[in-house]
């Protein structure tokens, strides 16, 4: 989660837009001024941000226009999303550096399409391809045009337990949020689906259908943590781009999550530590009971047991 039309430096710092801090502050203000229950509201069923996005903004986003070269990234909320956007972006830069003799002039912007507005998709349509956003939408919330145009998607999932985790310190240290409380009441919240965007295991189903199609590409956090220089060279084939090996390396050293957690400052403002918090597999065994445990696991097996989504997550070596 992202601010609203937030603009943010690249992570070779060409670009460092004052303007996002001033919008972030801006927002904080209007959350500061907010009750808990008025934070969060529903749409079609799910809970949305209030300070960060509107009816009105979501029922605009069916009208955005994609493109065929769009390099779109949709994931759950606390699967690596603004890890993974971080990596996009250098992966374009890359693959244009040579044509700007060696000089990186893309900016970095964390764009989330749910939190941009009717205006920004307008100005949206005078930037130079490849544009690089996101969403944590799923499949059947994303703009039309996206499936017309069939866009690229690269889908990160993460293993349930971490994403729990990490979704509940996310809304304990974000000032954007409702505080929940005790990790046991987030725990029964995030189980019954009643938190932002709702369900992770509806999520998960729905990207299911979809594994295959040829615009799709499916990636998990953990492989991304296991090797991230092989997930660097997928991610750039899937789109089509011919990076060099060294080019590869370079993108996959100045991506791992340290580094970017170490450059959060400068690319995410004051927002950064917030966003980028620990980075590891199996952080869930600081919170998780045994009871609890084995609530998941039991709705893995229901939900996910069996499934080309479940194999990719090792969810036996990991949970």
């Amino acid at each position: 989660m992202e601010g609203k039309g937030g603009e943010l430096a690249d992570a070779g710092g060409v670009r460092i837009l004052s303007t996002f801090q001033e919008r972030l502050e801006e927002i904080l203000e209007r959350a500061s001024k907010l009750r808990p229950e008025e934070m969060m509201f529903r749409y079609k069923g799910l809970l949305y941000p209030t300070v960060l996005t509107s009816v009105e903004t979501l029922q605009a986003m069916h009208r955005f226009e994609a493109r065929p070269d769009d390099m779109i990234i949709t994931s759950y909320p606390k699967c690596g999303f603004n890890w993974v956007n971080q990596l996009l972006w250098d992966i374009a830069s890359a693959s244009q550096s040579e044509a700007k003799d060696g000089k990186t002039e893309v900016p970095n912007k964390v764009k989330l399409l749910e939190f941009e507005g009717a205006e920004r998709y307008e100005m949206m349509k005078n930037e130079p391809s490849p544009r690089v956003y996101g969403t944590h939408n799923h499949y059947e919330d994303l703009p039309p045009s996206v499936h017309e145009k069939k866009t690229k998607l690269l889908v990160v999932v993460r293993n349930p337990k971490d994403n729990a985790v990490s979704y509940y310190h996310f809304y304990q240290n974000n000032p954007l949020l409702p505080n929940v409380g005790s990790w046991d009441e987030f725990f029964r919240k995030y189980m019954a689906g009643e938190v932002g965007w709702g369900s992770y295991f509806d999520n998960a189903l729905i990207w299911e259908k979809h594994i295959d199609d040829e615009n799709v590409m499916l990636i998990t956090y953990e492989e991304l943590k296991e090797n991230l220089v092989d997930g660097v060279q997928r991610i750039s084939k899937f789109y089509g781009l011919s990076l060099s090996q060294e080019q590869i390396e370079k993108v996959a050293d100045k991506g791992t999550f340290q580094a970017m957690s170490e450059h959060s400052q400068k690319t995410h403002s004051t927002f950064g530590k917030v966003i980028f918090r620990k980075g590891v597999i199996g952080d869930w065994r600081t919170l998780f009971t045994e009871e609890q445990s084995q609530e998941m696991d039991a709705k893995f097996e229901a939900c996910l047991a069996g499934t080309k989504i479940g194999a990719k997550l090792k969810y036996d070596l990991y949970c």
